[in-house]
């Protein structure tokens, strides 16, 4: 050997090691960048998720002497928290600063405007519910006045000033409520448009409820209000009363008894149901209110405890029942101020702690005395960001951090009793029309629509990917699997919101059209595979020698197209002789099941069509990579093409068979268009195959664009795909883990 041809190895030597040190570093940076990108997808979901978890912050910021004079008969604070305002026993209606303004000239506290709005002291007083901020003053001789603070918003100099205004609702004369003339001494007051409800109680114990209704004068375009009067036979003395905004319903409360009146529209009152309060169990009933929506009422208790009651459906109707309760204190409730919106409500007790609790979440978020001061009262601003409260002759101003109280770890993962519902249950229901809508966040709906989906996918494509992966590698002529195994590769290349259009707008209809047709396919079909291969098994044996390179595959393609078209021809004549000419009648009618058009059949069809490709391109290079002297020495020793394959090849090769249908069930997980397209996206939890699902997927793709960035509705859905995450996390560390067991257990061979 020269010294030149040595040389040329050793710069041939170099030059290998060093493109193989280069390519380790680079798959190794490659491996390591793919590790970093997947921790900061995990860290960043946790990121948008956690506020949903933090507990309620109530921060004070300062306090200042109670504005005006008298006791408080009721106070609130304007959206941006800027201006405050209370009603005194005194009749007046006094607004005050709780921000400071060097623009304006204004200190916190400063009396910003003060009205006397009865000219006599209140006899008894009302609010609406908050949302619709009105209050009643009851003057003697059973006159009532309708207040409502307002807010005039203007931007001059495009600075924004905001200006107290005090609206009587009711006129320059006061509405006469009782017709007979006495004075109220307990009053209950909402309205709905035009129309006022006004329940009470008179001077001699007389309760009364009247309906004032309100009509457009034509030829003036006044409005004038006609009055509706009952006066409701009662026994007893009335302790507290209710009206519901929708002034459809009064609640009168007689110690622990609470009387439910139905109002008709004609302002006609007739009893509807008695709550029977279990006070051993509960506690003597302090107080009363009505939650956001008014769907709920919520009782105080002398224990300390507060309970929710709502309509549920009964055999008598909707019927209202305890549902759950909330021990909010150690001492007597006095009060409980719901917030505007959500069906998060406050309670005082005696002792002056105050709670903050959510229903829907049955959570206790917030127990204690605010900067350790005795509450007396409490208000909670319309945005729900600012709590003032009362103590001490003072009002304490707090600044409240309490975005996300729809949230609990058991109202996602755990039966939930919403307001109407018959019972407790797993429900996904995440927006409405409706401001006072209660949300429900469940994720078990959509959780288990991902994994029916994907079942469902996986029984289509694991049969048919991996008997058509078998076959390709190791029965299947190389020249045919030239042609055959890319044509299968080549489908995966099809977009799966082509898929999903298809499946929806094509198949799912031909489906509902043909389905004994397609019961007949998936029978008639393995059947007439079994019936062909049974009669080769018959033919000479120069035939079948024949037929051994694969061609035997391409002869079975006509009979299964013929099958496949006698299906779907006999298919009316099936439907007309055992179902009447209508099978999905026949199946919702006589076997009580739901039919919806786009449901599992097709999610599983057009999901398990995209799916093959993966199981069969992975499965069978698995198979086609089992060595050839294992499977010639099986033969050798007399074992048959069938026994070689089922105890040599497929046990050698099943840690790729098993990391394919792993690959093929993670990409059923995640899929999005097509489960969008093709489901309904209906979040309920059946294994009904004529009944559709919602996805984790598809219901972020869904649901996202709508939600407000922030928001709880937004981090329910991160935490939706959080959970997405995980689920593929898990089923790809098994599959490894798997694989890794059974390439251990089959290496030797």
């Amino acid at each position: 050997m020269t010294t030149n041809t040595k040389q040329s190895q050793l710069a041939a030597n170099r030059g290998r090691l060093f493109k193989d040190r280069a390519t380790r570093w680079g798959v190794t940076f490659g491996g390591g960048m793919v590790l970093i990108a997947l921790l900061l997808i995990f860290f960043y979901l946790l990121y948008v998720v956690e506020p949903i978890f933090r507990s309620v912050d109530v921060e004070k910021q300062y306090d200042f002497d109670i504005p005006g004079g008298g006791s408080t008969l009721a106070m609130g604070v304007e959206e941006q928290s800027e201006i405050g305002y209370r009603f005194n026993d005194l009749g007046e209606l006094i607004f005050f600063a709780t921000e400071a303004s060097e623009r304006l000239n204004r200190n916190i506290g400063d009396v910003l405007l003060s009205e006397l709005v009865t000219d006599s002291a209140p006899t008894a007083f009302a609010m609406t519910a908050p949302q619709n901020n009105r209050y009643a003053l009851a003057h003697s001789q059973g006159f009532v006045t309708v207040v409502q603070p307002k807010f005039r918003v203007s931007f001059p100099n495009d600075l924004r000033t905001i200006v107290p205004v005090v609206d009587i609702i009711s006129g320059s004369e006061p509405l006469q409520v009782d017709e007979a003339g006495q004075a109220i001494r307990k009053l209950a007051y909402d309205y709905d448009g035009e129309s006022m409800l006004f329940a009470a109680v008179t001077d001699d114990n007389r309760f009364i409820v009247n309906k004032f209704v309100g009509s457009e004068n034509f030829m003036t375009g006044a409005v004038e209000l006609k009055s509706n009067f009952t006066e409701v036979e009662f026994n007893g003395t009335v302790d507290e009363l209710e009206v519901t905004p929708d002034l459809r319903q009064v609640f009168a409360r007689r110690g622990n008894r609470v009387y439910v009146f139905d109002v008709a529209i004609d302002g006609s009152v007739s009893e509807s149901q008695l709550l029977n309060v279990n006070a051993k169990e509960l506690g003597n009933v302090t107080t009363m209110e009505l939650l956001a929506g008014a769907s709920s009422l919520v009782l105080g208790h002398d224990s300390g405890a507060i309970s929710q009651w709502f309509q549920v459906p009964s055999d008598d109707g909707r019927q209202y029942e305890y549902i759950r309760k909330f021990q909010a204190a150690k001492a007597a409730i006095t009060e409980i101020v719901v917030e505007y919106y959500r069906r998060t409500f406050y309670a005082i007790d005696a002792n002056g702690e105050l709670g903050v609790f959510h229903t829907t979440s049955e959570a206790n978020l917030y127990q204690e005395r605010p900067a350790d001061i005795a509450a007396e009262r409490a208000v909670i601003d319309p945005r729900a960001n600012s709590l003032m409260v009362q103590a001490n002759n003072k009002m304490h101003f707090y600044d409240l951090d309490n975005e996300h109280p729809e949230v609990s770890w058991s109202g996602i993962w755990q039966e939930v009793w919403y307001e109407g519902y018959p019972e407790p249950t797993y429900t996904w229901q995440s927006t409405s029309g409706s401001d006072d809508f209660e949300p429900k966040f469940s994720l078990v709906p959509i959780s288990f629509g991902t994994i029916k989906a994907a079942a469902y996918a996986m029984l289509v494509a694991v049969p048919l990917g991996l008997a058509a992966a078998v076959y390709t590698a190791y029965f299947m002529s190389p020249s045919v699997r030239k042609v055959v195994k890319p044509t299968v590769e080549l489908m995966e290349a099809l977009p799966t919101v082509i898929l999903g259009f298809l499946a929806g707008l094509w198949l799912a209809p031909i489906i509902e059209q043909y389905l004994p047709g397609i019961v007949s396919v998936l029978i008639l079909i393995p059947l007439t595979i079994v019936l062909l291969a049974f009669i080769s098994t018959k033919l000479p044996q120069k035939i079948r020698q024949q037929l051994t390179d694969g061609r035997a595959a391409l002869i079975l393609l006509p009979f299964i197209l013929f099958v496949g078209w006698a299906s779907f021809a006999a298919s009316p004549l099936v439907e007309e002789l055992l179902f009447g000419g209508n099978v999905r009648g026949f199946i919702t009618n006589e076997l009580g099941v739901t039919f919806d058009q786009r449901n599992s059949i097709v999610v599983g069809v057009a999901m398990g069509f995209a799916v093959i490709p993966t199981i069969f391109s992975i499965a069978e290079d698995a198979v086609f990579s089992v060595p050839k002297h294992l499977s010639n020495g099986s033969l050798a020793l007399g074992a048959t093409t069938w026994q070689t394959l089922t105890k040599v090849v497929l046990l050698t090769a099943s840690p790729g068979i098993f990391s394919a249908v792993m690959m093929g069930l993670g990409r059923a997980v995640g899929e999005t268009m097509i489960v969008l397209m093709a489901t309904g996206n209906t979040p309920i939890m059946d294994w009904n195959i004529f009944e559709g699902m919602r996805t984790l997927s598809a219901n972020i793709a869904v649901e996202m664009p709508e939600s407000e960035v922030g928001g709880t509705h937004y981090r329910i859905l991160f935490l939706a795909a959080f959970v997405l995450f995980i689920f593929t996390f898990m089923f790809n560390t098994v599959a490894e883990l798997v694989r890794q067991r059974l390439r251990e257990k089959y290496s030797s061979m």
